[in-house]
């Protein structure tokens, strides 16, 4: 038999994947003579519902199901299947996987499979016959849970996707990491106030409208918090007392969260996420996706059984003995990763968001759970995470850990040896703790200003794979931070018992909210200390979306189910707080200008051969060398251009301190050679707090500075 392998051509003119487990499944191309009801043969994969020329295909896995069944409805609120399908076992199951063609079907299908087998806990199978479930591959969900007369909950019904879409020419951005500044923002509360003005609030298409917006703050990448399909009301169909606001709760993989389209046509989110990602990329601007591949939303053994329960529980999950789940997330279950099974449905998801959704890297909530074996341990070289890095389909895509879990495992600084960039949980420390007034605390900061060699530099890894941040959206927004020292989780209804309670805040003199004007002064300046900081510091910085004009979530440190004004982004705080915006566009502005702040490799502190100054020194506030063992909360740092080539390089000296009363510099001899511009004072009132063209005073001819108490100087040669 002659076979071929071919694809639909590209509205954009390019060509379509090739592999069968990305694109429409291999054609069988017959001879004239052969009968036409050989033309309905197709290959078994790819897992999903995927259409072809007269019908769609269904293909799903289970081991140990002993009976397979497609419903089909017309309409997301029927409750009945208007059709079902049955798989024959002897004709439409290829292994493990069974796998059958409709015909007569087409995009827009809505369906369930039903699937029969063993129910003993204890073996870990929990199959239901009555179960409806939803396609572990399914790429859109519509409609909502539905109570049934048998007790079982109907879950969103999966809708077929055909995946065309004229992406116009639009291609991965490839932004280096070392060049990058990512917001991480939440796609429903960056426009849902009122505030916003938007056409679309709460939608992928409201962040259309504030792509204006963004390009003005400067950043290079928005990371999405997750949009993967999760639930909008309780598996009842009611509102929830809680609801899921932050979407950690996956109900499908491969699916965009209806909750954030216009509309309610089924299956129109997966346009509309595209039109917003094809319109980031011709802003210059780079998507990254929050991925939650560590917990579902079926809980644990008192959850509903929705999808992965319901067709093979004991590969999907991690079990334990009696039957209950293991429970490294914090959230009922924990998916079994590092399963065949498990691995090849993540890396098909990953390749199906950037394939299919031109997304550019993904940051992996609690991923050290990726590095448990399905026992639990964890793995010195976790296959999941090696396969992950060593992907040629992700080869151009940022890929970023989140590298704890909820059991105690903290393996910053040692995820992985290769790829790999953290979110650094050790710069968010260091940071607070210097700024809020700690003793003893210049030799972590200047570790982590410096790019953090400490834990990134032995693995062969680069300063750029620490991810920078103070703040994120677990916990205090930035303002918070410096307002509150103790957590206001109230709102949430735990009785306040949730949240972290140890945040490194300072809240300056009064908890909470006052007008009383010193304290004010000082709050601000503090958020203009750490945010200089992260935007002149080596290593990936992130900023959270709103804090760049002083957002707050009233001492919510933990705004999961938030989704009001304590969430949403407040547009009318970029006019009231327009100079903290200014500052931070100056500080996003400089550092996309200034490889010195932004190098590719760890600093040596060895000075040029040419006579320049060195890569990084480091000094005393009298001018000497830093002496590490004296008690100090000042200190002053110079990162030279030695070793740059780029004519654009030039130094820049930070003066930093953090202590309760004004410190005297003397000014080291060392930088006296070159002529200094101000850049930055955070002490000073706008707008001779940051100068945009770096045309500040000089340093004084005296040789000495004052800087009064929490202050941050930036000069210039």
């Amino acid at each position: 038999m002659l076979t071929q392998w071919t694809s639909s051509p590209s509205l954009s003119g390019q060509p379509l994947a090739t592999d069968p487990l990305l694109s429409d499944p291999p054609s069988v191309v017959m001879p004239p003579s052969q009968p036409q009801r050989f033309m309905q043969f197709r290959y078994p994969l790819p897992y999903g519902a995927i259409t072809q020329e007269s019908g769609v295909r269904f293909a799903v896995y289970s081991h140990s199901a002993t009976a397979m069944r497609v419903l089909l409805y017309k309409r997301a609120t029927d409750r009945e299947p208007y059709r079902i399908v049955e798989f024959n076992p002897a004709n439409d199951r290829w292994g493990d996987i069974w796998s059958i063609f409709v015909p007569g079907l087409k995009a827009g299908q809505m369906y369930h499979y039903q699937a029969d087998g063993p129910f003993a806990p204890e073996e870990g199978h929990r199959f239901n016959s009555h179960a409806r479930l939803i396609d572990p591959y399914a790429r859109a969900l519509a409609g909502r849970f539905q109570p049934s007369p048998d007790g079982l909950i109907r879950p969103p019904k999966c809708v077929v996707v055909e995946d065309t879409f004229d992406w116009q020419g639009d291609r991965h951005l490839r932004h280096p990491l070392s060049e990058s500044i990512i917001y991480e923002m939440h796609v429903r509360g960056f426009t849902r106030g009122s505030s916003s003005e938007s056409k679309h609030p709460g939608t992928y298409l409201g962040v259309i409208d504030k792509i204006p917006y963004l390009k003005s703050l400067g950043v290079t990448a928005v990371e999405l918090m997750p949009i993967h399909e999760f639930p909008i009301f309780d598996p009842f169909g009611n509102k929830p007392e809680r609801k899921n606001y932050w979407g950690y709760d996956s109900l499908a993989f491969f699916s965009p969260h209806r909750g954030y389209m216009h509309g309610n046509k089924p299956g129109d989110q997966v346009r509309q996420f595209k039109e917003m990602v094809r319109a980031l990329h011709a802003a210059g601007i780079e998507v990254i996706l929050d991925v939650v591949f560590n917990h579902t939303a079926e809980g644990n053994q008192e959850g509903p059984t929705l999808s992965f329960k319901g067709l093979e529980n004991k590969v999907y999950y991690m079990n334990n003995p009696d039957g209950t789940y293991k429970n490294y997330s914090g959230c009922g279950n924990t998916v079994n990763g590092n399963h065949p099974i498990c691995r090849e449905m993540i890396f098909h998801c990953l390749r199906h968001w950037v394939y299919n959704y031109h997304i550019d890297g993904f940051r992996f909530d609690l991923a050290s759970i990726l590095s448990r074996s399905q026992t639990g341990e964890l793995l010195p070289n976790p296959p999941l995470v090696e396969m992950i890095a060593e992907d040629p389909m992700l080869a151009d895509t940022k890929i970023i850990a989140e590298a704890w879990d909820a059991a105690g495992a903290f393996q910053v600084g040692s995820f992985a040896k290769r790829r790999w960039a953290e979110w650094n949980g050790h710069y968010r420390d260091d940071i607070r703790r210097y700024w809020r007034g700690e003793p003893g605390r210049t030799g972590p900061m200047a570790t982590r200003i410096s790019g953090s060699s400490d834990l990134y530099q032995s693995s062969g890894r680069n300063p750029y794979d620490s991810i920078n941040f103070i703040t994120s959206h677990d916990g205090y927004t930035l303002y918070d931070l410096v307002s509150y020292e103790q957590k206001h989780n109230q709102a949430n209804g735990e009785d306040n018992r949730d949240g972290d309670n140890n945040n490194y805040s300072a809240n300056n003199g009064v908890e909470g909210p006052t007008r009383r004007k010193p304290i004010v002064d000082l709050r601000r300046r503090q958020v203009k200390n750490m945010m200089a900081t992260l935007l002149l510091s080596h290593g990936t910085p992130m900023i959270v979306a709103g804090d760049e004009i002083l957002r707050t979530q009233r001492g919510n440190n933990n705004a999961y189910c938030q989704d009001n004004a304590i969430s949403w982004f407040d547009w009318k705080l970029a006019e009231k707080n327009a100079e903290h915006l200014r500052f931070v566009q100056t500080l996003i502005e400089f550092r996309k200008a200034q490889p010195t702040v932004r190098r590719d490799s760890f600093l040596t502190g060895s000075p040029a051969t040419n006579g320049d100054l060195a890569d990084v020194s480091w000094f005393s506030p009298d001018g000497q060398p830093m002496d590490w063992q004296r008690p100090t909360q000042s200190f002053v740092c110079v990162f030279g251009t030695a070793g740059l080539d780029d004519p654009a390089a030039r130094p820049v000296m930070l003066l930093m301190h953090s202590g309760a009363d004004t410190q005297d510099f003397v000014l080291p001899t060392a930088i006296s050679h070159l002529p200094w511009r101000q850049f930055i004072d955070t002490a000073a009132a706008m707008p001779r707090d940051i100068y945009p063209a770096i045309d500040g005073p000089k340093l004084p001819t005296s040789g000495k500075l004052s800087l009064v108490h929490h202050t941050l100087m930036c000069y210039v040669a």
